[in-house]
């Protein structure tokens, strides 16, 4: 594993589980108790009453898998770290359980990406303290 030299992600404490998981290459997004409807960012459900801080929702393993709903190409870096990679996607992704994403799209020419194109998680580990989820084209 080389050095890392991009920004880490920011963690607080209710979104940790969900880092936790990604180190152990687990898709976790929170889904509510009473109904079975997925959420992504953290959330309260929508279809009913709920239970104060979260209370209703747990974090659970999804699929992983989704399409291309938006995307980007970026040429030039925000941050030096990044320049390496330049030309890089950032895309929302619609999760198979509906909510959107934002992410990398790796293991592609950025040019050849598509709106509507099957994706799934691919797991960054980027230190050993953290890892990315980033998503590439189903079967690369």
């Amino acid at each position: 594993m080389s050095t890392y030299t991009k920004p880490l992600p920011n963690v607080d404490d209710d979104s940790r589980p969900q880092w936790e998981g990604f180190k152990q290459h687990k898709f976790l997004l929170f889904r509510c108790k009473k109904c079975g409807a997925w959420y992504w960012p953290k959330s309260f459900c929508r279809n009913h009453e709920n239970a104060p801080m979260f209370g209703d929702l747990e974090w659970t393993e999804a699929s992983g898998k989704g399409k291309v709903f938006a995307f980007n190409i970026h040429h030039m870096a925000f941050h030096p770290g990044f320049q390496p990679d330049i030309p890089y996607v950032y895309a929302l992704v619609e999760l198979d359980e509906g909510p959107l994403f934002g992410t990398n799209i790796v293991g592609i020419d950025p040019h050849q990406i598509k709106v509507g194109m099957a994706v799934e998680v691919s797991y960054d580990d980027i230190t050993p303290e953290w890892t990315l989820p980033k998503f590439k084209p189903v079967g690369k």
